[in-house]
C-alpha cells in the first residue's frame, strides 16, 4: 500500500512539473509577443515608429503613440517597400529596418552600441548600392549618407536619411535587407570615422543608367568607378 502511495506522489510531482513547464513557455511566448508593437499598442516605441513613418511619407496621422489602423497601414506600406513580411506588425525585423533598437531586438548580449548599429545599417546600404564598386567608391557612398545627415536639407539621423522615401534604389528594391560582406562593413566604419572620398557630396549617380536630367545639373566633386559624386 505504501509503495502504491509513493508511486502516486511521484506521478503527481511529474505532472506538476510538466504543467509548470508548459505555463512558463506560454508566459515567455506571451511576453515576447508583448514586446512587439502592433494594433492596440501604446507608448514611446509607437511614437518613434509614427515619427519615422511620417518623416518618410508613409504615415499621415497624428503622432500620438497609439498603434491604430493608420499606423498599421503605414507599417504595411513600409514593409512592402522594403521587402519585409507585410503583416502590419512592427516586429524585430521591421523595427531594425527602421533603425529602432529596443531591448527586445538587440539580442542576448544586452544590446549593441549606437556605433555598431550605425555600422550595420550603413554597411547594408553600401552593400546594396555599391558592392561592385572599388573600395574607395564604397566608402564614398557611405560618406554621402553621412553628409546628408549633417545637411539641413535631409533628415538628421542615419536611418532617416537611408529610409527617406525614394532616396536609394537599394531600399526601394529590398537589397537593403541583404547581409553585407566584410568589405562593406569596413567601408561603413571608415566613413563613420570621417573618411570622405566624395569631397562633401550629397548625391551620386551612375551616368550609364541615370534618367533624371536634374541630377546632371549638380556640381561635380569627383568620379569614382561608375559613380559621379556631386553637391
Amino acid at each position: 500500500m505504501k509503495k502504491i502511495f509513493n508511486k502516486k506522489i511521484f506521478i503527481s510531482v511529474i505532472i506538476l512539473i510538466i504543467i509548470a513547464g508548459i505555463s512558463f513557455i506560454v508566459y515567455q511566448t506571451n511576453k515576447t509577443e508583448e514586446t512587439l508593437s502592433k494594433y492596440g499598442s501604446r507608448g514611446s516605441e509607437v511614437t518613434q515608429i509614427q515619427t519615422k513613418l511620417k518623416r518618410w511619407g508613409y504615415y499621415t496621422g497624428s503622432v500620438d503613440g497609439i498603434y491604430g489602423s493608420q499606423t498599421v497601414e503605414a507599417i504595411k506600406k513600409f514593409q512592402r517597400k522594403n521587402g519585409l513580411t507585410v503583416d502590419g506588425v512592427a516586429g524585430q525585423k521591421t523595427l531594425a529596418a527602421m533603425g529602432i533598437y529596443s531591448s527586445s531586438n538587440t539580442g542576448s548580449s544586452g544590446g549593441s552600441s549606437s556605433n555598431s548599429t550605425d555600422v550595420n545599417l550603413l554597411s547594408r546600404l553600401i552593400y546594396g548600392e555599391a558592392r561592385g564598386e572599388v573600395y574607395t567608391g564604397q566608402v564614398a557612398v557611405g560618406a554621402v549618407v553621412l553628409n546628408r545627415v549633417n545637411s539641413s536639407s535631409f533628415p538628421n539621423t542615419l536611418s532617416g536619411v537611408i529610409y527617406q522615401s525614394g532616396a536609394f534604389d537599394a531600399v526601394s528594391d529590398g537589397q537593403i535587407n541583404m547581409t553585407p560582406n566584410s568589405t562593406a562593413r569596413k567601408a561603413a566604419q571608415d566613413a563613420i570615422n570621417g573618411w570622405d572620398p566624395s569631397y562633401g557630396a550629397i548625391y551620386y549617380f551612375n551616368p550609364s543608367t541615370a534618367t533624371n536630367k536634374w541630377i546632371w545639373s549638380r556640381p561635380l566633386t569627383v568620379v569614382i568607378g561608375k559613380h559621379r559624386f556631386c553637391k
